[in-house]
């Protein structure tokens, strides 16, 4: 497992990336990509979406709160946002807050991004607000209905900040085998401490580890078969 210490090398602040195979950023901290090679905008739809019972749940809700470790790209945002737009009602509010260690570049994002013509309109958006030097809480209300904050800096320490009443989760930081501290049993009870009862989680991951931190915050654990051919991705319910 790799031991990153955040403290040495400049948390809370943008990194040096390397592109591979064209336009797929890859993080020199933790030693992996930043989304599923295969296709990573259709595997947010399958893991975070769909594990969260979206778009189906917004359906009669006046807010939506969910919550990210790990913003990365921005894609899950940008296809969650994508997908808000289709589905949401009139007067209807979602707020997406991400806690991103390492916060991207604006240049970074908008060439991440890019390689999705779906979701086109989102990237020009985001990477138009997006600021200079990313730092401390990024707040940006991108639409009268919709609402990013990213907070930069540890996770631990960001969500045990943050009010309760997350209604979904999205577990998205880089592989437990590179970075643990992401999957820890402590930072998974703050995130279902967090979480308002009857709110979810999903995650591509599915170590044995992760599953049990998840289970022992209190959340209701299920797998389900994960995206192009990974066998098992985890999603979850914290009772009401």
């Amino acid at each position: 497992m790799t031991d990153i210490n955040p403290d040495q090398i400049g948390a809370g602040k943008p990194q040096p990336l390397e592109w591979r195979d064209g336009d797929m950023p890859y993080s020199t901290a933790f030693g992996d990509h930043f989304y599923c090679q295969t296709d990573g905008r259709l595997e947010c739809g399958h893991v975070f979406l769909a594990g969260n019972g979206l778009p189906e749940r917004w359906n009669g809700r006046s807010t939506f709160l969910i919550g990210e470790l790990g913003f990365g790209t921005g894609l899950n945002f940008s296809e969650t946002w994508r997908q808000w737009k289709l589905y949401r009602q009139p007067g209807r509010h979602l707020h997406f807050m991400s806690f991103e260690l390492y916060p991207m570049r604006r240049d970074e994002i908008d060439r991440a991004l890019a390689h999705w013509p779906e979701i086109d309109t989102e990237r020009q958006a985001l990477a138009t607000a997006w600021p200079d030097t990313p730092e401390g809480i990024v707040s940006l209300d991108l639409d009268d209905q919709t609402r990013l904050s990213v907070v930069c800096g540890r996770a631990l320490g960001s969500v045990a900040e943050a009010a309760p009443g997350f209604d979904a989760w999205y577990l998205d930081g880089f592989a437990p085998s590179r970075n643990g501290d992401m999957w820890s049993e402590e930072l998974m009870r703050l995130v279902c401490d967090r979480t308002a009862p009857g709110g979810s989680f999903a995650t591509y991951a599915a170590a044995g580890f992760v599953r049990r931190n998840l289970a022992g915050a209190g959340f209701v654990v299920e797998r389900r078969k994960g995206f192009a051919g990974k066998r098992e991705m985890l999603c979850g319910v914290k009772p009401q």
